[in-house]
């Protein structure tokens, strides 16, 4: 009997997270990111380029990207991005629209104003799968947002450009509530090489 119970009220529960809809979903996922302090994750990108990999750190609107390639720093005002194209750590005040593009936040608080949004109708085991347009004529044709019914932290992002590219970003290993200094979002010259340039573009 209370295995037939507790079969029950799993089922009940995955009944109670499939009803919600996409606005309430994506709601809880901006939610849980904000209510978690400082969150340590590890991300990959799978794009037409190649496939990157790298850790994300992230409190509030600060962020630290650190990747084989690419490092960026993110205090909240000041962006600090070393590339390793370039070999040299640009300086520079972002956007919002660049914010958009390397804050998940901001990418998120973004889609909730400009997109339209469905529940999609691939969905997968212990995720809630929403399907996003944009409003408006933008530069990204479709998102595909699934979010871990769980935890409510976005898993995967499917993101399809206007001209015909394409990208997926996974966010695995999340640690929440990170004990972390305020140094952490601001540049540090031991984590690139040796007399490295350092560019103010502000």
């Amino acid at each position: 009997m209370k295995k037939t119970i507790t079969t029950l009220a799993l089922c009940l529960l995955a009944i109670a997270a499939q009803a919600q809809t996409p606005q309430q979903m994506l709601d809880k996922a901006v939610s849980a990111l904000r209510s978690a302090g400082t969150i340590a994750a590890t991300y990959q990108v799978k794009a037409t380029q190649g496939v990157f990999a790298g850790n994300i750190v992230m409190a509030g609107s600060k962020y630290r990207i650190i990747s084989k390639d690419m490092k960026c720093w993110y205090d909240g005002t000041t962006q600090w991005t070393w590339s390793s194209a370039t070999d040299e750590v640009n300086i520079t005040t972002p956007t919002p629209e660049d914010l958009q593009m390397t804050n998940p936040i901001a990418a998120a608080d973004d889609l909730k104003t400009n997109f339209n949004m469905w529940k999609a109708r691939g969905q997968i085991p212990g995720h809630y799968a929403i399907m996003m347009r944009p409003k408006q004529k933008s530069n990204i044709e479709q998102v595909y947002l699934y979010i871990n019914t769980n935890t409510s932290l976005l898993h995967i992002a499917h993101v399809k450009m206007s001209d015909g590219t394409a990208f997926t970003l996974t966010l695995t290993n999340y640690k929440t509530h990170q004990n972390l200094p305020a140094t952490t979002f601001t540049f540090d010259k031991s984590m690139v090489p040796a007399g490295t340039q350092v560019v103010d573009l502000r």
